[in-house]
C-alpha cells in the first residue's frame, strides 16, 4: 500500500443482548464515539459509510447492515473497516477468520479493531497469524457459553410454569404483582373460551372468525393498544 493513500472507511457497530453484550460499555453510541475519536487522529482515514446491526447476534454473519457493508466493499466505495473490537465484528471463530485472513486481504481492505490494538496495515504476519485466530476463538467460546446459560435459564423458568414470551397470549395479561406469571384477562378470556368450544364442535376457522366479528370481539392487536403495550402511531387504526 502506497504512502499517502486515503482510506475510505466504514464504521461498523453491532449490539445484541443474546450473546451477552454489555448495554453500557458496548452500546451503539459508545462504539461510534470511540471509533470516531480514533479516526479523528488518523487523517489518512475518512468516513464514507456507517453501518449498524442493532439486535443481531455476532454468531451469524447474515446481518442486514453487514451485508450492505460488504456490497460497498465489493463496489469499491469502501476499502477500510473500523470496529471497536473483534467481538463487534463477529463471534463465529471460523467465519470471522475467513473474512479477516482471506476475504479482506483479497479485496484490499484495511481492517482496524481499536481496543484490540490491531491494524492490518501495520500488523506483521506473525502477529496476525497468532492474535486474530486466538481472539476470534475466545469470542466464539464466549458466545456459546452465554447461549448455554440463556437456554438453561429458560428451561428453569418453564419447569416453574413461568412465561417466557415478550407478550402474553390472547386471553391473558402479565401479572402486575408476580414476575413471570400470567393472569386471566377478563376482557378477552370469554372469547377464548368460545373459540375452544366452537373448535371442539368442529366449527371451521372462517366460521369462528365470522362469529367473533358478529360479537364485536376484541382483536389481539387492539387489546395490545388498549393495554398500552403498543403505542406507535401505526397501531392506532386498530382501535
Amino acid at each position: 500500500m502506497s504512502a499517502g493513500k486515503i482510506y475510505n472507511a466504514c464504521i461498523y457497530a453491532r449490539l445484541s443482548r443474546d450473546d451477552g453484550d454489555k448495554v453500557e460499555s458496548d452500546s451503539i453510541t459508545n462504539q461510534r464515539a470511540l471509533i470516531r475519536d480514533f479516526i479523528a487522529k488518523h487523517p489518512e482515514i475518512r468516513v464514507v459509510s456507517e453501518k449498524t446491526d442493532d439486535g443481531f447476534s455476532g454468531v451469524n454473519f447474515e446481518r442486514p447492515a453487514f451485508r450492505e457493508m460488504m456490497d460497498e466493499i465489493r463496489s469499491g466505495k469502501v476499502n477500510c473497516v473500523v470496529v471497536k473490537d473483534l467481538s463487534r465484528f463477529g463471534r463465529d471463530y471460523i467465519e470471522a477468520g475467513q473474512y479477516l485472513e482471506k476475504i479482506f486481504p483479497f479485496l484490499g481492505v484495511r481492517f482496524i479493531s481499536i481496543t484490540d490494538g490491531y491494524d492490518s496495515l501495520t500488523a506483521d504476519d506473525a502477529e496476525g497469524a497468532l492474535m486474530i485466530p486466538l481472539k476470534n476463538m475466545i469470542n466464539d467460546v464466549y458466545a456459546k457459553d452465554i447461549s448455554r446459560k440463556i437456554i438453561t435459564s429458560f428451561r428453569a423458568r418453564q419447569e416453574k410454569g413461568e412465561f417466557l414470551p415478550a407478550f402474553a397470549p390472547y386471553g391473558y395479561v402479565k401479572s402486575k404483582t408476580v414476575q413471570y406469571r400470567y393472569e386471566v384477562d377478563p376482557e378477552t378470556a370469554p372469547y377464548v373460551k368460545l373459540i375452544f368450544e366452537w373448535k371442539a364442535e368442529g366449527v371451521s376457522h372462517n366460521e369462528i372468525c365470522r362469529r367473533l366479528n358478529e360479537r364485536g370481539a376484541v382483536t389481539p392487536a387492539r387489546r395490545k393498544v388498549e393495554l398500552g403495550i403498543w403505542r406507535a402511531e401505526k397501531y392506532k387504526h386498530t382501535i
